[in-house]
């Protein structure tokens, strides 16, 4: 059974940071491709990152590039975020999920909030 636990979350002002975790137990973490969702209120659930499988290959949704980075240790079985420049629209739910292969999401965690102040 793989499961995938974030955190990290909280309350921030409009332009400080926060560094999202994502700790996976069960199979061998560096078979996944990781990737980082988010869902704000009202809203549906959208793409935030991606990285392959060694860490070499990393994706972003156009809104978050230059301030968001995703990066992994597969010795400590763990995917990270680090959100910079943080913008109220920031504010949402955050996810992180495991799959094989890249757009394949197999396992998810049960999210962290993180909330943007103006």
């Amino acid at each position: 059974q793989v499961q995938l636990v974030e955190s990290g979350g909280g309350l921030v002002q409009a332009g400080g940071s926060l560094r999202l975790s994502c700790a996976v137990s069960g199979r061998a973490f560096s078979s996944y491709v990781m990737d980082w969702f988010r869902q704000a209120p009202g809203k549906e659930r959208e793409f935030v990152a991606r990285i392959g499988w060694s860490g070499d290959s990393t994706y972003y949704t156009e809104s978050v590039k230059g301030r968001f980075t995703i990066s992994r240790d597969n010795a400590k079985n763990t995917v990270y975020l680090q959100m910079n420049s943080l913008k109220p629209e920031d504010t949402a739910v955050y996810y992180c999920t495991a799959g094989l292969r890249p757009s394949e999401h197999d396992y998810w965690g049960q999210g962290t909030q993180v909330t943007v102040s103006s």
